[in-house]
């Protein structure tokens, strides 16, 4: 009899547990901090968090605070998170694709581009490579410009080069400078490399492999990679035109730039918002319109499958279609002449419920826990820390001990909360023998 801890949606939270604890018990060494002594637990506790899952929110400064031993640490762990997270999502799909029937196991693979269950070695091989090159690549374009461009050595260039590559590709938003990437607003050569990897890994490669197999015929795309580069497509275009049209008179970020510059400018940011972390402007100068976009945006997240958080575009859109569907008074839900399942439509509004519920909740807690800290900002904080984004308008570092264990708890749920209830829900699907009587409660 198989023990229940076995449970693959209790591996997920176990495995991350365990890697934030053994990242908290090395960001505690002493060899890990500049000054003399070792991290407080809650700082490295905070710090091992944000790492492995690859959320990037920080309670001190990065680049001062931890010796190069400590940023070693923070790139394995980052590395190991981001891997981890998409090669368990993928793996649990995989899992979940064998518990079904023949007939439904061959709708799964359709549906999963492909990635088949019978050679997983193989798909964890093309997912580290994918990873790997697309690394590489970010990192060879910010070596050159590093060492080119801003009279690095080569060795520190090429160092800080991988870092901010791999931060990137992972969508974990850790910066070796102290303003993370303000002081390059104007560079293309910086933020767009980091922008583009943080799109790539938010993406999924589910969603990788298709498109890398199938760019050509977009009619031949699975309905889950339709669903994702759409509404990849639809939310860039429109955070991107939000925050250009919101920020573009305010002197704390966008108003002094030029107009190329504030085009860099709003893209770069727009996409951090999917996941990133990295910030190229002082949110904490946002206007208040501009925190509330950028809230929503972050809830929604990216793709199934990646580095991103939040509660996940196919999410977000499926629950579109079920909208647009029963305003219409349709039977079934239809994306692209495929009917969606009931299953799935339940799936996705536990998810989307699930979420609000957790950031409700700790913005609630948030606000209680602290003092002279704006209701948006708080929201914002909060669900930066749930979609694992990174982002912050600046009050991380300042709140007290148990406003940060907060912090650290959403980010844990955030990040494998979702995955874990969407394969426990599928798991446990089961046909009934038998169905009750209908009723119709008054609703709305």
């Amino acid at each position: 009899m198989r023990s229940p801890w076995q449970h693959p949606a209790r591996i997920v939270p176990l495995a991350f547990l365990g890697a934030i604890a053994i990242g908290t018990a090395l960001m505690m060494l002493p060899a890990a901090r500049a000054e003399p002594g070792h991290a407080p637990f809650v700082t490295a506790l905070f710090t091992a968090a944000s790492a492995v899952c690859v959320t990037g929110l920080a309670v001190v400064d990065t680049p001062t605070y931890w010796t190069p031993f400590g940023h070693v640490l923070l790139t394995v762990l980052s590395q190991i998170g981001g891997f981890g997270i998409m090669t368990l999502a993928t793996l649990l799909s995989l899992l979940v694709s064998r518990r079904l029937g023949l007939r439904g196991r061959l709708m799964a693979q359709a549906e999963s581009a492909g990635l088949s269950g019978g050679n997983i070695a193989a798909v964890l091989r093309r997912v580290a490579m994918v990873m790997l090159v697309c690394e590489g690549a970010i990192a060879v374009v910010l070596t050159l410009r590093f060492w080119l461009g801003y009279d690095y050595s080569f060795g520190k260039a090429l160092w800080y080069a991988v870092f901010h590559a791999v931060q990137a590709f992972n969508n974990a938003g850790f910066a070796l400078y102290p303003d993370s990437l303000i002081r390059f607003v104007t560079d293309p050569w910086i933020c767009l490399p980091l922008a583009f990897g943080v799109l790539g890994g938010s993406i999924g490669f589910p969603v990788l492999f298709e498109l890398f197999r199938e760019w050509r015929t977009p009619k031949s795309w699975s309905t889950h990679t339709f669903l994702t580069v759409a509404g990849s497509l639809l939310l860039t275009a429109f955070g991107f035109a939000t925050f250009l049209a919101m920020e573009w008179r305010n002197p704390g970020t966008l108003g002094p730039l030029g107009v190329p510059a504030k085009m860099l400018t709003a893209f770069t940011q727009d996409i951090m918002t999917r996941s990133g972390g990295f910030n190229s402007v002082d949110l904490g100068q946002l206007n208040s319109e501009t925190i509330a976009v950028t809230t929503g945006l972050m809830f929604i997240g990216g793709g199934s499958a990646s580095t991103a958080g939040g509660i996940k575009l196919t999410t977000f859109l499926l629950l579109a279609y079920v909208i647009w569907a029963e305003i219409r008074g349709e039977p079934d839900v239809v994306v692209r002449k495929r009917r969606i399942a009931e299953e799935t439509q339940r799936q996705a509004m536990t998810v989307a419920l699930m979420g609000v519920a957790l950031v409700g909740t700790g913005t609630v807690v948030l606000d209680a826990l602290t003092e002279n800290v704006p209701f948006d900002k708080a929201l914002f904080e909060v669900t930066s820390a749930f979609a694992t984004v990174g982002l912050s308008t600046g009050i991380t570092p300042s709140l007290p001990p148990s406003a940060q264990v907060v912090l650290v708890v959403l980010m844990f749920c955030g990040r494998v909360g979702t995955i874990a209830v969407g394969t426990a829900i599928a798991l446990n699907t089961r046909r009934r023998l038998y169905r009750y009587p209908e009723e119709r409660p008054l609703v709305g």
